[in-house]
């Protein structure tokens, strides 16, 4: 073999080896983010011991929770949490100024609703499951082009102990309700990276944590 010859079989080596690593770059890249995105009380609680989550201040937060959920293709919800999200489906020139383009990005998102109970959906964009199926939403991670969001602490928490979940982000609220539904289940456990903080000066604070090993 001539030396001509050997440098371009080792071109052609180094291009397939090229190749493979772009084929298993785009594949990850491809991959949408699976998020958990939520508010809390500085104890950890997303609802106190009635049921009620009237302590969640939205003033200021509403304009960054908008861009926040504007890259989410879909949303996973359970049936309770489903069911208050749907007050977001109604006309969107009924809302207030302020509250008019998140009721446009939700609406235009897809919804998954996960019950036994429910027989219909009640707003667009939104199908019923009867069974939260782990394999399912894996392979919706991998075939989605525009990231997830999971809501709801029980739904999550089956996610999270799944390794589906990719990120975390908190809406501390500065109130301690002493008890109620908590964010995350007991005994999960999970190592996080701190990726970013936003403070509000009604004492909010947007934390965001990537998961370490998420799937």
């Amino acid at each position: 073999m001539t030396l001509l010859g050997y440098g371009v079989r080792l071109l052609e080596r180094g291009f397939k080896r090229s190749e493979r690593r772009l084929s298993v770059t785009s594949w990850f890249s491809r991959m949408s983010k699976l998020n958990y995105i939520t508010n809390t009380s500085l104890d950890g609680y997303v609802e106190d011991e009635t049921g009620a989550f009237d302590w969640v201040n939205p003033d200021q937060v509403f304009e960054f929770i908008t861009e926040l959920v504007r890259p989410i293709g879909t949303y996973l919800y359970g049936r309770r949490l489903y069911e208050t999200m749907a007050y977001w489906d109604a006309p969107v020139e009924g809302y207030p100024p302020e509250q008019r383009e998140f009721a446009r990005v939700w609406q235009q998102a897809e919804k998954i609703v996960f019950s036994r109970t429910l027989t219909g959906a009640a707003t667009r964009n939104t199908r019923l499951e009867r069974n939260f199926d782990i394999e399912a939403i894996r392979k919706l991670k991998q075939e989605s082009d525009h990231d997830i969001n999971i809501g709801g602490a029980e739904l999550a928490g089956l996610a999270l102990e799944a390794g589906l979940v990719d990120e975390c982000h908190l809406f501390l609220n500065p109130v301690i309700v002493g008890g109620g539904k908590p964010a995350f289940r007991a005994a999960l456990r999970r190592n996080l990276e701190l990726v970013e903080t936003r403070r509000f000066s009604t004492g909010v604070i947007h934390v965001r944590y990537r998961i370490r090993g998420g799937v």
